[in-house]
């Protein structure tokens, strides 16, 4: 009986090598609802994105998921909540810039943004524009860049977050264009984007697919996009690079991750899942030309990652910028 017990083991055991843990596991996996969680407010691109997602996960699964806002300390209270969570795929985070340019502006963080926690794809990207009140004496990126100078520290601009991608976009431009603006961070980019059409500050580099539609009201005046080349959503508005600072760029990106520790086979089946979805013609529908939806392999994803944070490391660093 014993030799046949050691047998049933040792063939366990071979299997489980052949095969791997993880693919086993993604065989029943999803059992429960997933939580989703955005670390930003309701309202934004970012929530926006996650929703989109969840919803045809949950059409393709038969399990809810639910997308839970965790706003706060440029997305570390809802990163925090995903680090500490089971490594089971049941628990997800949709990231943002903000991700890899936090180790540079906090001191301490209350999670490892690379050991803890297992890429699973990019899901998008999209540019920002500098907006501002139409109350400011600028229409061009040259006019806003003597108006700051004339008036130093007295411009201020808005932003989603410290960290955001909104806020270094503003810190790269300070820097490269040699001006002194103060930065007004919001708990989330709809408070940041009313602050700024109510007059209560002067700009933004505020997100593209939420800034048109009130540029096209007339609420807000265009100056530039912060990325290298044009947007197809609005050919028509000069890059900043094009406006006097030609190696200006930045663009928003968005991805999944999920616990570090999280079986391969989990993970592989949630990223096949995720690219597939994002290539439906009628995700790209839903969210427009403003967004381009940007799947990826999990080591694609981890390689950007580290770039990333290489990057903006670098502009914290010139920029002075500190969180805390």
């Amino acid at each position: 009986m014993e030799a046949k017990r050691r047998t049933v083991v040792l063939a366990l055991l071979a299997f489980l090598s052949a095969v791997g843990a993880g693919d086993i596991a993604a065989q029943d996996y999803p059992s429960k609802p997933i939580r989703l969680i955005a670390p930003f407010a309701p309202a934004g691109t970012l929530d926006v994105l996650a929703r989109a997602i969840g919803q045809r996960l949950t059409e393709a699964w038969g399990q809810p998921v639910v997308v839970e806002n965790r706003p706060g300390a440029g997305g570390n209270i809802g990163t925090e909540v995903v680090a500490r969570s089971p490594a089971d795929g049941h628990t997800m985070l949709l990231i943002s810039v903000g991700f890899t340019s936090n180790p540079a502006l906090y001191r301490k963080l209350p999670f490892d943004p690379v050991k803890d926690f297992a890429p699973v794809s990019l899901a998008a990207a999209t540019q920002n524009v500098v907006v501002v009140h139409p109350s400011v004496p600028a229409r061009s990126v040259k006019e806003l860049i003597q108006l700051a100078k004339s008036r130093p520290g007295q411009l201020n601009f808005a932003s989603s977050g410290t960290g955001t991608s909104q806020h270094l976009a503003g810190e790269l431009f300070k820097s490269m264009a040699g001006v002194q603006m103060q930065h007004i961070p919001y708990r989330g980019g709809p408070l940041a984007l009313t602050a700024l059409i109510s007059g209560e500050v002067s700009l933004m580099f505020n997100n593209l697919f939420t800034a048109l539609p009130h540029v096209e009201a007339g609420r807000l005046r265009a100056l530039a996009v912060t990325s290298a080349q044009r947007s197809p959503a609005a050919p028509g508005i000069r890059t900043i690079a094009e406006s006097g600072l030609p190696d200006y760029n930045v663009s928003t990106w968005y991805g999944l991750l999920v616990p570090a520790g999280t079986p391969k086979g989990i993970v592989a089946k949630l990223n096949a899942e995720v690219v597939r979805i994002l290539n439906l013609p009628e995700m790209r529908a839903r969210l427009g030309n403003v967004v381009e939806l940007t799947p990826s392999t999990p080591d694609q994803f981890a390689a950007h990652i580290r770039q990333e944070m290489v990057k903006w490391a670098q502009v914290v660093r010139q920029s002075g910028a500190r969180a805390d």
